[in-house]
């Protein structure tokens, strides 16, 4: 009779065991408290690309208290005045803690807060009413966790005016006669494609469609006409360049070019790219690129980037840039990385492989409009 009683104590102690171990991974047992946003309170906020690296505003809040001891992920969330949060609401996250830190701070800039604006449709260049939130997630969470443990702030008010992010990158023009064909204007440098330089330092490169077989064209650092600079000789050396300078009269016919100018020295270079997708991610392999076509639709959300509907492998891929293999394009670090789906992935020329997340049909979307971020978007359709 002792050992029948003292096995169910012993199996009592047991179970007691199992149920306090469980954590927001098993079930949903765990419960949170409320954040406290104690900054900012409200403002009005002017984002300029100029700023963009400087502090916008500082937020501080309290900690999230699950009822276990975890690691907590916290987001700055923001949507439209006249909309309601969600847990799928856009964000940026601020900071990892420990679950016992009382306090949180983190400056936010306005690149940050920019992006995050325009994430939720914010209009550039227009003053619009949003709110923000802070939310607390256990750092362990699945992100297919159906338990929902997640401690959130008090919403604050703000009016703010998103910029343009090209605006954050020095840029020059590049007019000519090419651009009426290419969906901008010709001869006019305040409807032609930009070159930016990642670097503000005066060094300035970037990609641009010539949809004509006979391309002619300028650069100027600004709109205006007041300081074009063309090719330096007559017939062009394609190499330097003079204020007033002649025409740069590519030989090559129509299609993508790729340049690099440095303002500061009068040099520049001119070679045409074939835009492409390869590896054995594609329906061709490694041996032979699938190429992407320019979208001229001004009423796509893909304007002037290149695309195409593909059915693509969970298996590695790159952009390629010249059949040599001279250019390529592919991920930040160099390694091998699995792309996200969907949000925009950023690359780099001469980059890493990449590799399609999950076997699907999707529309590829190449953004090379702006050498300070060239980014690639698999979106699944």
């Amino acid at each position: 009779m002792k050992k029948i009683f003292l096995s169910l104590i012993l199996l009592a102690g047991t179970l007691s065991t199992i149920v306090s171990c469980s954590n927001e991974k098993l079930d949903p047992v765990a419960t949170s408290s409320a954040i406290n946003m104690t900054a900012p309170t409200g403002g009005t906020y002017v984002l300029a690309g100029t700023t963009a690296g400087t502090t916008v505003f500082t937020t501080s809040w309290t900690s999230a208290q699950f009822g276990f001891s975890a690691a907590v992920t916290y987001s700055l969330q923001a949507v439209k005045s006249t909309q309601s949060f969600s847990a799928t609401s856009p964000s940026i996250v601020l900071a990892t803690s420990n679950s016992d830190v009382e306090v949180n701070q983190k400056a936010v800039t306005q690149r940050e807060l920019n992006n995050l604006l325009l994430s939720t449709g914010g209009a550039i260049g227009s003053s619009a009413s949003f709110k923000i939130r802070i939310i607390g997630i256990p750092s362990t969470q699945l992100a297919s966790s159906t338990n929902g443990v997640m401690a959130v702030s008090n919403e604050v008010s703000i009016t703010a005016t998103p910029y343009d992010t090209f605006d954050e990158f020095d840029k020059i023009y590049v007019p000519g006669g090419y651009a009426g064909a290419s969906t901008y204007s010709n001869w006019d440098p305040s409807n032609s494609p930009r070159l930016f330089s990642p670097g503000n330092n005066g060094q300035y490169e970037g990609f641009v469609w010539m949809n004509d077989a006979a391309p002619s064209f300028k650069f100027t650092g600004d709109t205006t006409w007041s300081n074009d600079k063309g090719d330096a000789t007559n017939p062009n050396g394609f190499t330097n360049i003079a204020h007033s300078g002649n025409n740069i009269n590519p030989t090559d016919g129509a299609g993508t070019y790729f340049f690099t100018v440095n303002w500061n020295t009068n040099t520049y270079s001119i070679g045409k790219r074939q835009v492409g997708i390869i590896g054995a991610a594609t329906p061709n392999g490694w041996g032979n690129a699938t190429y992407l076509t320019f979208d001229t639709n001004p009423a796509s959300p893909y304007y002037r980037m290149y695309t195409i509907d593909l059915a693509l492998a969970a298996d590695e891929f790159l952009i390629r840039l010249k059949d040599d293999w001279s250019v390529k394009m592919g991920t930040i670090s160099g390694n091998t990385e699995t792309t996200t789906t969907g949000g925009q992935y950023k690359i780099k020329l001469n980059g890493g492989n990449m590799k399609v997340p999950t076997a699907g049909n999707y529309k590829v979307v190449l953004d090379i409009r702006n050498s300070a971020n060239y980014n690639l978007r698999l979106m699944p359709i």
